[in-house]
């Protein structure tokens, strides 16, 4: 036994025990509660798509029950190089690149929001930077010059349909225009990134989400989900009849699962194919994330 630790024991077994918590967790997951016509939805997206990935079903099972739906998205997704490669036909992107990948997300991302019944009135736009959202979030909160984007070359918001144009690229003007938004969508229930995802965009509008709430003393209405949740997930191919899985990112949350019908399933696979652009990148991977329920996770006070 020599030179072999309790600790080396529990790194060999702790990705079994995780996969078997989360295996039995699938199979015994307690229902989201329904959405009624007095509820309020505000899905918090990262990029245009991912409220797409996360939360396509739920808000197709809002609308449909009479329920008011807003989406607000943190950035344009303007800074994905093999985005920008692709649409521009350039194989070295410059910043006019990048910006008008910006423009062609956001004209996507309205078009999946249309496919799913959300009125233009309650399609937001923030404008921030594509992977910048962690540093505004932290480094860039409150600095004397702002973020640069050396994808777009702004350091403000540059997009004329933007919630707010000329917006600086720093965290408290960040907090500012989402704390406008709450105000007026007024949710009752705020759906945004999980601090487990990997991507570092997504973890930090989840902090930014979740700050904002607790200063409201409304955590109790948040719910998280997942898009990046770790390497091969989800695993498979296009199975639309087969239930989504816990991210292997997300063992130990408290998950509730939303089943959908052929409809919803249905409309969600039309909102995700509405990002063209990213389709003709990771199509495959996207079409991944369309199953018969949707995940979200409960996030206590």
């Amino acid at each position: 036994m020599s030179g072999f630790h309790v600790s080396s024991l529990a790194g060999l077994f702790l990705p079994l025990v995780l996969s078997l918590a989360a295996a039995r967790a699938d199979a015994a997951l307690p229902a989201m509660p329904p959405i009624g016509p007095t509820d309020s939805l505000l899905i918090v997206a990262p990029h245009p798509d991912d409220e797409s990935l996360c939360c396509a079903g739920l808000i197709h099972v809002a609308r449909q029950a009479g329920a008011k739906v807003a989406i607000v998205w943190i950035t344009d997704g303007d800074a994905f190089r093999w985005d920008a490669m692709v649409m521009n036909h350039a194989a070295l992107p410059n910043t006019a690149s990048y910006q008008r990948l910006g423009l062609i997300r956001e004209g996507e991302a309205r078009a999946a929001a249309h496919a799913l019944d959300v009125p233009d009135d309650s399609i937001y736009f923030l404008g921030f930077p594509d992977r910048g959202v962690a540093r505004l979030m932290g480094a860039y909160f409150d600095p004397r010059s702002a973020w640069h984007s050396r994808y777009t070359g702004a350091r403000d918001v540059i997009y004329p349909d933007a919630f707010d144009p000329g917006a600086r690229y720093d965290g408290r003007h960040l907090v500012h225009d989402f704390a406008l938004i709450l105000d007026r969508v007024r949710p009752t229930l705020v759906f945004a990134p999980g601090p487990q995802d990997t991507h570092p965009d997504h973890r930090a509008a989840g902090l930014l989400v979740a700050r904002a709430l607790a200063a409201r003393g409304e955590l109790g209405e948040l719910r998280c989900w997942i898009v990046h949740g770790g390497r091969g997930w989800p695993s498979r191919g296009f199975t639309p009849d087969a239930p989504q899985s816990i991210a292997p990112r997300g063992a130990g949350m408290q998950w509730q699962e939303l089943k959908l019908d052929d409809d919803s399933i249905a409309a969600k696979l039309r909102a995700v194919s509405a990002h063209q652009s990213q389709i003709q990148v990771m199509g495959r991977v996207m079409r991944r994330y369309v199953r018969s329920t949707e995940l979200f996770a409960v996030v206590q006070p």
